[in-house]
């Protein structure tokens, strides 16, 4: 696939972003030496309406659906009540911790997850890989309690159960928790 008017986006650590438009659409071009990991991960979890969809890839680059919003960080100093996207987040989350599939980037997640029009997306897959012991949920609690968006002291006895059991009663418990602060 020939590229043109490629306009760069942003530097990760592995990886230049570029946009351009493909059929008419904006997509995101990332040349990155682990490319053909994250677009084994993006196809892996297509079905998932967080996750961007990918277009096309190589050794060296993928292409997939450009995804807009602004940042976490961003969206929690401009927002006066972010509950509704926070429990969104965590239900993507647990998700993927159903999966067995653990991101890896959630307790920084100030660059991989973006959110526009009430709906959060999360991006850069290339760090994912599959675990019996998944930790998306507590590594997003952790940002949060960081972030002092959520207490640690009340939450933490429910991370902890949930970390030993991660059933969907556990889980509901954590979303009951956040929706109370």
């Amino acid at each position: 696939m020939k590229l043109t008017n490629l306009v760069y986006l942003s530097r990760g650590k592995r990886s230049n972003v570029y946009t351009t438009i493909y059929k008419k659409k904006k997509v995101a071009v990332k040349y990155s030496h682990r490319a053909e990991i994250e677009a084994y991960w993006l196809k892996k979890l297509s079905k998932l309406n967080f996750v961007p969809k990918l277009i096309s890839s190589d050794n060296k680059k993928i292409i997939y659906e450009f995804i807009e919003g602004e940042t976490i960080d961003k969206y929690l100093e401009n927002s006066k009540n972010p509950i509704l996207i926070l429990k969104q987040i965590l239900k993507q989350c647990y998700e993927l911790d159903k999966l067995k599939i653990n991101k890896k980037e959630l307790t920084n997640p100030y660059k991989h997850i973006l959110i526009k029009n009430k709906k959060s997306k999360m991006i850069d897959f290339e760090r994912c890989y599959e675990t019996d012991n998944p930790k998306n949920v507590t590594q997003f609690c952790e940002y949060l309690m960081r972030r002092k968006i959520i207490n640690r002291k009340n939450l933490t006895p429910l991370l902890k159960n949930y970390k030993k059991n991660k059933t969907k009663k556990n889980f509901e418990k954590i979303l009951r928790f956040n929706t109370q602060h």
